[in-house]
């Protein structure tokens, strides 16, 4: 089966904070065709589903934090913090956004996942 998307573009959107690995609101949202602000609109709908341990939100310092590590302008601008997906979260995604594209993204998500699960292991 052909990947929508390799699993090595997917990992390099993971990143580490507050100790859980997750993935942004706006890079999920790219992946998954959709404006960030509905990707939000949904979550905020289904606030239920996403317990802290699923989505959180940054603070300010993280938000500044994660900025001032891309040189990109394209990280500027945005007025709202962005949301956090840990692996359970981007899982429960698929379930509000409720299209077969969220369906194939989430797949190679958590592939994505679990080969930095393995790589950790491996290296251990």
């Amino acid at each position: 089966m052909d990947e929508i998307i390799p699993v090595e573009n997917i990992t390099s959107l993971i990143y580490q904070i507050r100790g859980y690995k997750v993935m942004l609101d706006k890079d999920l949202a790219e992946l998954y065709g959709v404006e960030t602000k509905r990707l939000k609109e949904q979550v905020r709908r289904n606030m239920e589903r996403f317990p802290e341990d699923f989505m959180f939100e940054l603070s300010q310092d993280e938000h500044e934090n994660l900025r001032s590590q891309f040189a990109t302008s394209s990280w500027g601008g945005t007025r709202y913090v962005p949301m956090a997906f840990t692996e359970h979260g981007v899982l429960m995604l698929s379930s509000v956004l409720k299209s077969d594209k969220a369906i194939q993204v989430n797949i190679q998500i958590m592939r994505a996942f679990t080969r930095l699960r393995q790589l950790v292991l491996d290296s251990s």
